[in-house]
């Protein structure tokens, strides 16, 4: 079962139950957001979370782009991704949280064909301000299905004050052979679906208020599952990595680790510029910056002559129309020309990185206030220099000029 084919069974049987589909909003949040991106499907309907009433209704249903850049260090291994999609519902105070998880439960098992046996769910355990979530717990029993309770693991905030609440998660096995343990034992249960009983508001000063109304809303990660349905170890052989995988390789030969980081921020990279992000100092084009040089410099490890003006045409027109954004047909040419202006700066950087490093003054221990002069007089960032002095940037010498 393709993606495609996932999304299409996901937004059908919402319907049938009476949701509404909204469109995916960008991965840019509005103006006065104090986030950078969209890192959750729930992010661009907090007005409607907190009481706003929603012009399509109550029950709702999306597919929506996600960046969450605090996954970074985890992404190479078999489950995270920079940017993926998100498949989302949302109950505006209308229905509670076991019809819910109840839905869940039917839709995966019979309309996606999971087999009950490999299900293991989490629910609330309770703390001092709120008690367990006894009825989710008790959907998970009377099906059968095997249930966790945690405390830290099943709370779901976007920040330290806002909308907040309980949640129950639904994990699938992904081992060889039969279920073991628990998902807080054994990290082959993979978390496909997060269910969050959106009650509360967290505020400053830690205490929880009610929320004016009782809302679920719940998210599933389009690419983890697939990958799953699909018997695939990793969310980098699915289906929506196939190009990828028959493309790169043959380009630049990589081991599977930095396989895996180079496919990943490129895609991230491809996606954030076709939402109108353009490479700078701060905010979100130095988040663009930071995942370009940082695919650059585990793409250079093996061959620093390696530039990305070799990236195939298709794997860009490939991200973006997975991504819906392949609207404008002059768009995979500015994301090449971006990303390849990048990668020279960057490699000007490092030669004028290398050259102020060489200096006397800079061969010894740097203290705080030569990162600073570093930093303030040259540009140079800390994790740069330290990069430069520890040999993780080699030398290319001359490059080959490459279209772009």
């Amino acid at each position: 079962m393709d993606t495609e084919h996932v999304v299409r069974t996901f937004v059908e049987y919402y319907e049938d139950q009476g949701h509404r589909r909204i469109t995916g909003s960008t991965l840019l949040p509005g103006p006065g957001d104090p986030v950078l991106f969209t890192s959750a499907g729930m992010h661009p309907l907090t007005p409607y979370l907190e009481g706003r009433p929603h012009p399509l209704g109550r029950r709702l249903v999306n597919v929506q782009r996600c960046l969450r850049t605090t996954d970074l260090d985890e992404v190479g291994d078999s489950s995270h991704l920079t940017v993926f999609e998100m498949l989302g519902t949302w109950s505006l105070g209308d229905y509670e949280g076991p019809r819910s998880l109840d839905w869940a439960h039917r839709l995966l098992t019979q309309g996606l064909g999971v087999d009950p046996g490999l299900l293991h769910a989490t629910v609330y355990g309770g703390d001092e301000q709120v008690g367990p979530d006894t009825e989710s717990l008790r959907l998970w029993q009377e099906r059968g299905v095997p249930v966790e309770p945690t405390v830290d693991d099943n709370w779901w905030s976007n920040g330290p004050v806002g909308p907040c609440g309980p949640d129950s998660e639904i994990f699938l096995w992904s081992g060889d052979g039969p279920p073991r343990s628990t998902p807080t034992g054994d990290d082959r249960w993979v978390e496909v679906w997060n269910h969050v009983m959106m009650r509360h508001r967290r505020l400053d000063d830690g205490r929880l208020v009610p929320l004016p109304q009782r809302n679920v809303d719940t998210g599933l990660g389009l690419e983890r599952l697939a990958s799953l349905l699909q018997g695939r170890s990793s969310v980098f052989d699915c289906d929506v990595f196939e190009p990828w995988r028959r493309l790169v390789p043959g380009l630049w030969p990589l081991d599977e680790p930095s396989f895996r980081v180079v496919c990943d921020h490129l895609r991230s990279a491809v996606v954030v510029v076709g939402d109108g992000v353009r490479p700078s100092h701060t905010g979100q084009g130095y988040v663009l910056r930071r995942l370009v040089r940082r695919l650059l410099t585990v793409l250079w490890r093996g061959d620093p002559s390696r530039v990305l003006g070799d990236l195939p045409d298709e794997l860009i027109t490939h991200t973006l129309h997975h991504f819906r954004q392949d609207g404008d047909p002059a768009l995979p040419g500015l994301v090449r020309r971006l990303l390849v202006e990048e990668e020279r700066r960057f490699r000007r950087l490092l030669e004028r990185g290398r050259s102020v490093l060489a200096r006397p003054r800079f061969r010894g221990p740097l203290g705080e206030e030569d990162f600073r002069y570093l930093h303030d007089t040259h540009g140079l960032p800390r994790e740069l220099v330290t990069g430069l002095r520890e040999g993780e940037y080699p030398d290319a010498g001359g490059v080959r000029t490459v279209r772009s």
